[in-house]
């Protein structure tokens, strides 16, 4: 019976979004009560923070010895961050691209993107891959730690809003909600790779497919709340900020488990068709940032083309399971 698995997917679902969001704020938390600096926390614990759900996901994956889920995770989470949040939210609203994200954030993501693709190039998923993309990680936070003694240098839109919304905790209050957090975190993370595994065995269809679709949509769900409510809020340039952010760090952070964990084998499709898509819409990304408009703003239509591929892949998926 499929039904178990799929509430047991919605519950894990919820309880990491709820968890994840206790998580950060105790940890952010007790680094201010530590006397730790609101750019550094912005830089390590909400960074890192906001994409645990993701990571914790890929782990149990890994452990539960199904990392093809992990990887259609990873890949699909950057499809659906694209495709469907920013390509919905710019419906809502037109987003505009912010000064941090042309210069440093977007050319980084698709420095990345292209990383992951040469390394997956030869359709396996290795130990050595796993040590490069961490490599490329700490690259680019140690690029961000050194930027904060600038005189000039700012926090992004996205961390700013993010350290504003943080609340103010005592100690044993901040080291209670990220035990808490951590715990919720570890067993949700636990409970949606089980479901997920029992979906896929269920249908008859792979883990990657799975974690392409229901899991990727799934994990992906608080960056379309929080990239909307941006929006709403008339923050719309915040949006861009947030699914870069995430997007760099499921391709340098959430791919390189798997790597590390279970490193296995990637089927030619996977390759071509579920990176290749990966790689159109960033490439799509940076050709509204650059090259498109006089303005570097994501318009409605270019929302729409944007959620038309999403759909249009996805239907492909469901096509071929």
């Amino acid at each position: 019976m499929i039904w178990l698995p799929l509430l047991l997917l919605a519950v894990g679902f919820i309880a990491l979004v709820w968890s994840a969001d206790r998580f950060l704020s105790g940890a952010a938390a007790c680094a201010t009560n530590l006397g730790v600096s609101k750019m550094l926390i912005g830089l390590t614990v909400v960074s890192v923070g906001t994409s645990a759900p993701e990571i914790l996901v890929a782990v149990f994956a890994a452990l539960d010895d199904n990392p093809l889920l992990a990887v259609g995770n990873a890949i699909g989470s950057n499809i659906a961050n694209i495709g469907l949040v920013l390509g919905i939210t710019a419906i809502v609203a037109p987003l505009p691209f912010s000064a941090p994200v042309r210069k440093a954030e977007l050319p980084w993501l698709l420095g990345a993107t292209f990383l992951a693709i040469a390394l997956l190039f030869d359709r396996h998923l290795s130990v050595l891959d796993g040590i490069i993309l961490l490599g490329g990680l700490a690259a680019i936070l140690h690029q961000l730690i050194r930027g904060q003694n600038k005189p000039d240098h700012e926090l992004s839109p996205f961390m700013q809003e993010e350290l504003d919304e943080l609340p103010d905790m005592t100690t044993l209050q901040a080291v209670a909600w990220l035990m808490l957090g951590l715990i919720v975190l570890l067993i949700s993370a636990q409970i949606l790779v089980y479901a997920a595994t029992e979906i896929a065995t269920t249908l008859g269809v792979s883990e990657m497919i799975i974690g392409l679709t229901i899991v990727a949509i799934g994990t992906s769900l608080p960056e379309l709340a929080a990239t909307i409510g941006s929006a709403i809020k008339g923050h719309p340039d915040i949006a861009i900020g947030n699914v870069v952010g995430s997007n760099i760090l499921n391709i340098l952070a959430v791919l390189a488990v798997p790597s590390l964990m279970a490193p296995t084998d990637i089927d030619f499709a996977a390759l071509w068709r579920d990176c290749g898509m990966m790689l159109a819409l960033t490439l799509m990304l940076a050709l509204f940032a650059y090259g498109i408009n006089s303005r570097a703003v994501i318009t409605r239509f270019e929302g729409a083309v944007m959620l038309t591929a999403w759909i249009g892949y996805n239907a492909l998926l469901v096509q071929q399971a």
